[in-house]
């Protein structure tokens, strides 16, 4: 139970929208469930979604000075309760602001650019949302697994969207398609702001790896965990996966895929890490969760080639034995091969979920625009989002590089803040 800490408390500090979870708990001790809906409603743009997804354990959750003595509050799974219970009994509504006049362009319909557009639509801006794929969503559709995230609950806070008036534009791949000087130029929009993430999938550099059987994080989870009507065309398949399937990575992606081809009917699954389990960059409660399911894990494991069989398909793995050196830039210690310690691991599938990085194809076709870091985003002004082009705004992981859908969430609010501000002054 929550201890009502002062103000400010330690579970407020750590949650990146700063939600006043003290309140809100005392509103649900109270049965008032749809005042502490509204109260989450206050800082969040999507408050059912960032309650599944958020690593509390390490935000709020594993902020709560409970931790020291007892179990922490459950923060997450009663934002989760309130805000289903408010829409259930009330309905959730966008309140659309006095319509101003003014377009505003919203590259990527991920988190940033849905916390971006919410903020947009209550100052009565018209907000027209484009991405590349069919559905809005980002990686909460095309991304995030179905026993993480129901999609029913992303398309329900959509609706909520396109009841307030916004617009989306699908299937419209900005760069290739249409640049943002179109946008600004032919089609009106008077700012814009770009939150497309970072959709590359990291490669490894190593021979094999275009063998049928060996996928990319980003195409195996999309395409499994995806109604097929909703993919791109051209992914309108779901992926073909053997008795055995190798995961390679240690981040958040490498425990959806273990777990998501557990559900494919896998019977052996395992992940390769270079690294050992304390040096994973992983949520401890995913990969948990991913054992108990089944998955087993080899550290201190690098693959240095993907071997073909007869039938020119993925037949195994060949790995190397790793050692921990010294740390590396960022403090960690980095693996070293053992020499001589090379051996096969017979697989059917393996997916490579190495981590991410920007798409550089925005930064190389707008004019004005800085980039770095192989197409991030630069931002002249951390709070606002303002990038080096006159009217245009970033936020999200195309600026951080891959972080959490709520820091991403909050660039996009914050970045609205500066638009509106944009717009009054233009």
């Amino acid at each position: 139970r929550c201890i009502h800490c002062p103000d400010p408390a330690p579970c407020m500090l750590a949650c990146p929208t700063h939600n006043d979870i003290p309140s809100a708990m005392w509103l649900i001790e109270q049965g008032r469930y749809v005042e502490a809906s509204h109260l989450y409603r206050q800082t969040s743009s999507l408050p059912e979604i960032c309650s599944r997804v958020c690593p509390h354990e390490q935000l709020c959750q594993g902020s709560c000075v409970l931790n020291k003595s007892h179990e922490p509050v459950l923060c997450g799974p009663l934002e989760t309760f309130v805000t289903c219970f408010e829409r259930k009994t009330e309905g959730v509504t966008i309140p659309a602001g006095e319509p101003t006049g003014k377009k505003v362009a919203i590259v990527g319909a991920g988190p940033a650019g849905m916390g971006c557009a919410e903020y947009l639509l209550r100052q009565g801006h018209q907000v027209t949302l484009f991405d590349s794929k069919p559905a809005p969503g980002g990686l909460l559709v095309y991304g995030i697994p179905n026993f993480k995230l129901a999609k029913e609950v992303v398309f329900c806070r959509w609706e909520d969207f396109e009841t307030a008036g916004v617009q989306f534009v699908g299937n419209t791949f900005i760069g290739k398609d249409k640049t943002i000087d179109d946008l600004m130029q032919k089609d009106g929009f008077k700012a814009v702001f770009i939150g497309v993430g970072t959709g590359i999938d990291a490669k490894m550099e190593v021979p094999g790896e275009e063998l049928p059987g060996v996928y990319e994080g980003t195409d195996f989870l999309m395409r499994a965990n995806t109604e097929v009507d909703l993919l791109p065309e051209e992914k309108r398949e779901r992926p073909r996966i053997g008795k055995r399937v190798a995961v390679i990575g240690g981040g958040d992606t490498a425990s959806d895929c273990l777990r998501t081809a557990l559900r494919m009917g896998a019977e052996q699954v395992t992940c390769i890490y270079r690294r050992t389990e304390k040096e994973m960059p992983g949520g401890v409660k995913d990969r948990k969760m991913a054992k108990e399911e089944g998955a087993q894990y080899h550290f201190l494991t690098q693959p240095v080639k993907f071997i073909a069989g007869e039938d020119g398909r993925l037949a195994a793995i060949e790995c190397i034995e790793m050692q921990l050196g010294e740390p590396d830039a960022k403090g960690r210690r980095k693996p070293v091969p053992v020499e001589g310690s090379n051996f096969s691991v017979a697989v059917d599938t393996a997916i490579k979920a190495l981590g991410y990085w920007p798409d550089p194809t925005i930064g190389k076709t707008t004019p004005g625009l800085e980039t770095h870091d192989w197409g991030l985003i630069s931002v002249i002004d951390k709070e606002t989002g303002a990038t080096t082009r006159e009217g245009v705004f970033a936020g999200g992981d195309d600026v951080t590089g891959p972080d959490l859908v709520v820091t991403a969430m909050v660039a996009g609010h914050k970045a609205a803040v500066a638009i509106n501000e944009f717009l009054k002054a233009n």
